[in-house]
């Protein structure tokens, strides 16, 4: 039996004001990743500094701040073998200058500050950040009646 590893991935303003939404979450589904909770809201400002607290006292904070409050983004739980690593390489380097052509970042994004989505980057961080979006309730528990053709 494999183990699901569950990761946090978020549609950032930019991708929603761009219309990305199903093209991004469209790529999740046919790599074989399984969607177990999803959230459109708009951050309040103590949200995003918890979310990204590690930054605070860094010159670009405050402006992080500001845009990931400034339109809504899509909060997301995801689950899949190592769906951890393979997302990340999936939306490319955080810098889309960088990024792979064909990732998510390398195809629809140009700028760092730009740059459509955001994943945890390890299943720790995973777990912090759907504590912030998400209440146990709100996971989605079923089977992929596909499933065994995604993995062995």
């Amino acid at each position: 039996m494999i183990t699901m590893e569950r990761t946090f991935l978020m549609l950032k303003p930019d991708a929603i004001q761009r219309g990305l939404i199903g093209e991004v979450i469209a790529r999740l589904e046919k790599k074989g990743f399984q969607l177990v909770a999803m959230k459109f809201l708009r951050l309040t400002r103590e949200m995003a500094e918890k979310h990204y607290e590690e930054h605070v006292g860094k010159p670009f904070f405050p402006g992080l701040v500001d845009y990931i409050t400034s339109a809504p983004v899509v909060a997301m739980c995801w689950q899949g073998k190592d769906i951890v690593t393979v997302s990340r390489d999936l939306m490319g380097a955080t810098n889309p200058a960088k990024a792979a052509p064909g990732t998510i970042r390398g195809t629809f994004a140009v700028d760092i500050g730009r740059n459509i989505i955001h994943g945890s980057d390890s299943p720790a961080s995973a777990e912090r950040e759907l504590a912030i979006y998400f209440a146990p309730e709100d996971f989605v528990s079923w089977e992929r009646n596909n499933q065994p053709w995604i993995t062995e």
